[in-house]
């Protein structure tokens, strides 16, 4: 998982600067409008769609577009009906690529990944020849200097964490999805401040790249992120700090 909290982390600011763009707000109203189409508008019982307000307000987003999302979702307004496809795929140097979207046209959206695929060296695969790499976790990240460590692992374990790793700079803080509520809320309530907490996909391991590799790693991984349908976007590609930060 060596990597992971450095591309969370970035991914996470370049989110902040798509935000001014209102491109991050056009993602999360799909993913409210999906979440209360399958499991109703209200978040108190609806898990995913809880999820989804919560990032709604990390992120600023007025209260209107998000009441609006919820009632297309639930059939309150007329909207375009979204289906979720996942896809599977290689990056250069063999890495794996796993992409959840959400469309109104998939054969755009799959003509789009495939193109993107094909200028940065990848290869676009079979549904399930990646994804057995990757488990669905709870994924907390802080910086070492923002927290003691014996506070951090008291407070995140009692509240049903299942590991603390350290990655470079930052603990990462691992649960299962069904604990990532408690456990973000704990650390919140401990006066912990967070710079990523989101439900992901974690590898189980990772592929190194160097040089040309991992620039062309860099440049699809920023080229899926900003297409319209894709929603996130998952690699077990360690890339060296130098060459992240560059680009």
């Amino acid at each position: 998982m060596s990597g992971h909290s450095k591309w969370s982390t970035i991914k996470h600011k370049k989110a902040a600067a798509d935000a001014k763009r209102g491109k991050i707000f056009t993602k999360l109203i799909k993913e409210i409008t999906v979440a209360a189409r399958m499991g109703g508008g209200d978040p108190a019982s609806n898990p995913r769609l809880r999820t989804a307000v919560l990032a709604a307000k990390s992120e600023n987003m007025p209260k209107d577009k998000l009441e609006r999302a919820i009632q297309k979702g639930i059939g309150g307004l007329e909207g375009v009906n979204y289906e979720e496809i996942t896809y599977e795929g290689y990056g250069p140097g063999g890495t794996a690529v796993l992409i959840e979207s959400l469309t109104d046209n998939k054969n755009r959206t799959v003509a789009d990944i495939r193109h993107i695929f094909s200028k940065c060296a990848g290869n676009l695969g079979e549904s399930g020849c990646v994804s057995y790499m990757f488990d669905k976790k709870g994924y907390i990240v802080i910086e070492k200097t923002a927290v003691d460590e014996e506070k951090l692992m008291e407070t995140a374990l009692d509240a049903g964490a299942e590991d603390i790793r350290e990655e470079d700079e930052n603990f990462e803080v691992i649960m299962k999805p069904g604990d990532f509520e408690k456990v973000k809320s704990a650390i919140e309530i401990s006066g912990i401040p967070s710079l990523v907490a989101e439900v992901t996909m974690l590898p189980q391991s990772t592929t190194s790249l160097e040089g040309k590799e991992a620039e062309q790693m860099v440049r699809m991984m920023e080229m899926l992120e900003d297409c319209d349908d894709v929603q996130k976007v998952y690699t077990n590609a360690d890339i060296p700090d130098e060459i992240m930060n560059a680009m």
